[in-house]
């Protein structure tokens, strides 16, 4: 089982105990207006959401980890890598992205888990690139993207909802931890 351990969370696996906290996650219209449509999501979907996770992991040996708190055990989230395949110029690119909960926002959770994840797409899973899709306008994700060294790529229109979105990468062979 792949874990990973920074000074305050632990990266893992989903469980079944990590369904009724991510569905409360996903629940949250502020933690969801920049994801998606921007629809909040069901405790069904929630579930179908970890399922296409976990396959994600069995099939390319990578996905998005639950990230529990480790002083507390709380789920506080999710980060990790996937294939952007709602993107089609992207389809063939690794992107790293995260959720948290509204309430552990602003305490650098999200770069915390974020630099862990690219340090184990670099080293772990030999990756030489990582790219960001981001809602345009969404300030807190662009400052997270900075902070891990990503830069500015180009924008982009979400196929299916219109709305725009910006590409940000870093070539990890320059990647600083």
């Amino acid at each position: 089982m792949t874990e990973i351990r920074t000074p305050r969370l632990i990266l893992r696996r989903w469980t079944d105990d990590d369904l009724a906290p991510m569905a409360d996650i996903n629940t949250d219209p502020l933690v969801m207006r920049w994801i998606g449509d921007g629809s909040v999501l069901s405790l069904e979907q929630t579930a179908e959401e970890i399922e296409r996770w976990e396959e994600e992991w069995d099939d390319e040996g990578f996905g998005l980890f639950a990230v529990e708190l480790l002083a507390s055990g709380e789920l506080a989230g999710c980060v990790g890598l996937s294939v952007p395949g709602f993107l089609p110029e992207a389809a063939h690119e690794v992107a790293i992205s995260w959720r948290f909960g509204r309430q552990y926002w602003g305490q650098g959770y999200a770069s915390e888990a974020a630099q862990a994840v690219l340090e184990f797409a670099l080293q772990d899973r030999g990756l030489d690139r990582v790219i960001a899709v981001n809602r345009l306008g969404h300030e807190s994700s662009d400052n997270v993207l900075r902070k891990l060294g990503m830069s500015f790529e180009r924008e982009a229109t979400h196929p299916e909802y219109g709305h725009a979105l910006t590409v940000y990468s870093i070539d990890l062979t320059e990647y600083q931890a």
